[in-house]
């Protein structure tokens, strides 16, 4: 019944819009919209978390008909490539987490982004200058950094791998939502005059995102031809539809010749990406990283993203304390110190493993978490940026101190989304995808309806031989994305991911010790203020969590500063979607109550 209610308010709501001055929808037309969020909800027969109330539907939509989880993932992907354009779409990549209910086991994709194969180690070098080009809003608002997507590839392997449905049928929902619209949000608006300088740049950007030179209003009804066109050519031709043919050639121009307009003073750098680059592209099929933490196994994502590694290393040390036996002052200041331990690793070991030795297996081993946890002073923060380990020689005995690295790129911006789907057969499916900055490269592929990415970004910029994650030809740069699925006693307990830059990780960390060790229920440990270490001076923490906790913390000698970056007005950190599994067959699907905007969970059956 309250499915049934919601919809019916999106009814009224997309009718009242078209009387009132917005896009035109007559009552024969306009399928009903979702525009109501529920941040939990709690039920039967299969459950669904995004960030957007559309995409969620459309989930639920496909659970309803018989589809799977990893059916209901693409669908809802898919949607939010409408719905959420400045995050995902089929011009980036993500990673695919898959529990097979069949077979007990844990499957993953990557799809993440790659260089092109001509793409020089100078590559974010201005010639000019002789001198990197400024990340913001220069590198980011570029050809050259648009690495070869890999999202339509990963549909079409996770429909092949896992699903019942064809690409076709799972792309439905979404062409009806490009169709009909939807409605424009206060988040929709701001991330838009957020980018205003950037996406005024292009003139095929521009005429899409900022008709008549401004956002779209609040309420308004949004509808993107150009993409239910682009849709429609994948669901008849497969993805051969978008890696080859005229397609492919559109990209590839885009990228090398971007349609940048006589106003900008942006230098728009052109980039190297070909049709034969396009054509060669792969997701790949991967085992899952996997630690056992407070009784629990947790599966993640293996390189190319550090998510796993990372998330699974920070896991090992903090298994080594009580946190459920400290104050949550000082529960969580172990969770910071292990972060910046982890991530200090994260530097210097993970990169893509097609181009080099990643210790994967070392990084995410207990003996070395236990050695780590050595340098976690109970009272006293450490000075940052901390030593990494040494993972060719460890033995869990607290070893001599090594020279400490410098700062890591400090991003963390909310692009990126997350969504989390599970089925009536206990199908699990977490999907982080992205077209990394919000709103990507800025650059939307003329007449097709979607923007590119700026993944290469998260190469390092500068080329050095010793770095994991230099920029080579065909590599995949580093990621943060970090999809998770726990499983207790080998059946699904808990399954969470967040979009959030290099927070990604510490999002899902602080959520997991939150439920695990802090007894909060998954919707309170979704909403819970949140701060985020990354082997840096200072910790970026959200005001909420400064005010309750910053006294404390400054004691044990952390420095807190407020988050926010220059890709969104808000002081938040991640928007992370979850579904928790119950002992009586309950499923609990949770968003996020206010960040972003708030998420939006359903289920197929509501509980009482």
């Amino acid at each position: 019944m309250a499915h049934v209610t919601r919809r019916l308010i999106a009814v009224t709501a997309a009718l009242t819009i078209s009387l009132t001055g917005g896009a035109v929808a007559s009552p024969a037309f306009a399928d009903p919209r979702e525009t109501v969020k529920d941040a939990t909800a709690t039920g039967y027969g299969g459950a669904v978390s995004t960030v957007d109330p559309e995409a969620s539907a459309a989930a639920i939509e496909v659970l309803r008909k018989g589809g799977n989880a990893a059916d209901a993932a693409v669908a809802a992907a898919a949607t939010l490539g409408v719905t959420e354009p400045y995050s995902a779409g089929i011009g980036g990549g993500g990673y695919f987490v898959f529990y097979d209910a069949d077979t007990g086991e844990v499957g993953t994709i990557d799809g993440r982004e790659t260089a092109p194969a001509a793409i020089p180690k100078d590559a974010f070098i201005d010639k000019r200058t002789g001198q990197p080009y400024p990340f913001t809003p220069e590198l980011v608002t570029s050809g050259v950094a648009v690495g070869v997507p890999g999202t339509p590839a990963t549909w079409e392997r996770a429909l092949d791998r896992w699903g019942s449905m064809s690409l076709r049928d799972a792309l439905k929902p979404a062409i009806r939502v490009a169709t009909r619209g939807f409605v424009v949000d206060k988040t929709f608006r701001q991330q838009t005059l957020d980018n205003k300088l950037r996406f005024g740049a292009f003139t095929s950007t521009s005429s899409l995102f900022l008709p008549g030179g401004d956002a779209p209003a609040v309420g308004s009804v949004f509808k993107n031809h150009d993409l239910a066109e682009t849709y429609r050519l994948l669901a008849r031709k497969g993805t051969d539809g978008f890696y080859t043919g005229p397609l492919a050639a559109e990209i590839a121009a885009t990228v090398q010749a971007p349609p940048k307009t006589a106003r900008t003073k942006l230098p728009v750098p052109a980039g190297h990406l070909t049709t034969n680059d396009l054509a060669a592209y792969r997701a790949l099929d991967q085992e899952p990283t996997k630690v056992d933490y407070q009784g629990l196994e947790v599966y993640g994502m293996a390189p190319s993203s550090s998510g796993g590694t990372t998330t699974g290393e920070a896991l090992n040390i903090l298994d080594t304390f009580d946190l459920s036996g400290m104050s949550r002052a000082g529960a969580l200041h172990h969770y910071l110190e292990a972060s910046a331990l982890a991530f200090a690793d994260r530097g210097k070991y993970v990169g893509d493993p097609a181009f080099g030795d990643v210790p994967a297996e070392e990084l995410t081993d207990p003996v070395f978490g236990k050695e780590r946890a050595c340098r976690i002073n109970p009272l006293k923060a450490a000075t940052k940026p901390v030593a990494p380990g040494d993972v060719s020689a460890y033995d869990g005995v607290c070893p001599a101190t090594a020279a400490a690295p410098a700062d890591e790129k400090d991003t963390e911006n909310i692009s990126t989304t997350n969504l989390t789907v599970a089925d009536r057969w206990g199908n699990v499916v977490d999907y982080t995808l992205t077209i990394e900055q919000t709103g990507g490269s800025g650059i939307v592929v003329p007449g097709r309806g979607f923007l590119l990415n700026n993944e290469l970004t998260d190469f390092s910029t500068v080329y050095n031989e010793a770095d994991p994650n230099r920029i080579e030809p065909g590599k995949r740069p580093r990621s943060s994305m970090a999809p998770t699925i726990i499983l207790k006693d080998g059946e699904p307990f808990l399954a969470l991911g967040s979009p959030g830059g290099s927070t990604i990780i510490t999002t899902v960390l602080q959520t997991i010790m939150n439920r695990v060790d802090l007894g909060m229920g998954i919707s309170a440990a979704i909403a819970a203020p949140r701060a985020s270490q990354r082997n840096t001076a200072s910790v970026t923490a959200e005001p909420a969590f400064i005010d309750v906790y910053g006294k404390q913390l400054t004691g044990y000698g952390h420095t807190l500063t407020p988050a926010g970056d220059a890709f969104t007005s808000a002081a938040e950190i991640g928007a992370a979607t979850a579904i928790e599994f119950l002992p009586d067959g309950r499923m609990v699907a949770a968003a996020e109550p206010v960040r972003r905007g708030g998420g939006s969970a359903m289920v197929l059956r509501p509980s009482r």
